[in-house]
């Protein structure tokens, strides 16, 4: 028995390693949460330009809130499945608050809910679709230091079925 064994055994080894490496740093920066862009307000545009066209699925009305695409309540029900581990439509509360009847009723008014005191701070404020697709695209944005470890929905689309779920819920 020779040497070439052993240094051939660490070689591959050292190469399984580095490749499982690659997978680690690769599969957090896919998985990992990223931040909703932040809206850098309107642009000045040179006199007698046109206005920027905006390829986004939400624009903004006058006022300033985004204008949520039309949802699909069919469509917002398979989206609630991601949902559906912590929250329930018509029942008791789980791990989070009960969400019937959560459009247009106040933020943190769920009774016997232990609210983080992120969400408590909001108290008094009302759940508007507007209001739940910011939510919904960045909660940790939305709610610093809120318990609630949801990464988000990116797609405007299925946030706005989501809402348009969410309405149709008793």
């Amino acid at each position: 028995m020779g040497w070439g064994r052993p240094a051939g055994l660490i070689a591959g080894t050292g190469g399984a390693l580095a490749v499982l490496v690659l997978l680690r740093v690769g599969a957090g920066a896919l998985y990992a949460p990223h931040p909703a862009p932040q809206d850098p307000g309107p642009a000045t545009a040179p006199a007698g330009a046109a206005p920027p066209t905006d390829t986004t699925a939400t624009e903004t009305t006058p006022t300033g809130a985004p204008d949520l695409p039309a949802g699909d309540a069919a469509a917002g029900r398979v989206v609630f499945n991601r949902c559906a581990a912590c929250h329930a439509i018509d029942g008791p509360n789980r791990i989070g608050p009960h969400l019937d009847g959560v459009v247009g009723r106040e933020k943190a008014s769920v009774p016997d809910f232990a609210y983080s005191p992120a969400l408590r701070a909001m108290a008094g404020q009302v759940w508007t679709p507007e209001a739940l697709d910011a939510f919904l695209r960045n909660v940790r944005g939305y709610a610093p230091g809120t318990k609630m470890a949801f990464a988000g929905i990116a797609s405007a689309q299925d946030r706005a079925d989501l809402i348009a779920y969410l309405q149709s819920a008793p």
